[in-house]
């Protein structure tokens, strides 16, 4: 996998910036690292009866397919790569105190992410240890909002759920 859509084994978390309420669709964007450099690309655009939003690596080659599954009770996305979906991800049905979602890998594993998804301040774990944090907290500028992601993660999947977060 190119390194810039996976970065992993650095020793230390990542920190990207992205846009607040970043997309609907027919919106693109950058997003960048901590120093401002482009580390990904979101296309998000309609394709026939679907929205589907594009996440690419820097040169423009696509690395994930996000996609609305308009057949669910409940609000889902799906993630695929190629052909092939990775993940799909549900808000669950009962959230008494915090927004709680869950991400289902094609793989068998799952991702729980968990805190205040309106306000940008939430944590996104596996088997209970936090792979990803995402907070306004990091960036100053109005509409931003940072994803630190650890090492040992595709960091654009990662990225790949944050966004479908943020359309849902």
């Amino acid at each position: 996998m190119r390194r810039q859509a996976r970065r992993e084994g650095t020793g230390r978390p990542t920190r990207y910036r992205m846009r607040e309420r970043l997309v609907s669709i027919g919106d693109d964007f950058d997003i960048e690292d901590a120093d401002g450099n482009r580390a990904f690309h979101v296309d998000a655009k309609a394709l026939r009866l679907r929205d589907t939003i594009v996440l690419k690596d820097v040169s423009g080659g696509e690395l994930y397919r996000i996609r609305e599954r308009v057949v669910r009770l409940r609000e889902t996305m799906s993630i695929e790569r190629g052909r092939r979906r990775v993940a799909t991800i549900q808000k669950a049905f009962i959230t008494p105190l915090r927004d709680r979602f869950t991400v289902d890998m094609a793989d068998g594993s799952s991702w729980t992410v968990t805190g205040n998804i309106v306000d940008h301040e939430y944590t996104i774990a596996q088997g209970g240890q936090p792979i990803a944090t995402v907070s306004k907290r990091w960036f100053r500028v109005r509409d931003t909002y940072g994803v630190e992601v650890q090492p040992t993660v595709d960091h654009a999947l990662v990225l790949a759920v944050v966004t479908a977060i943020d359309t849902i």
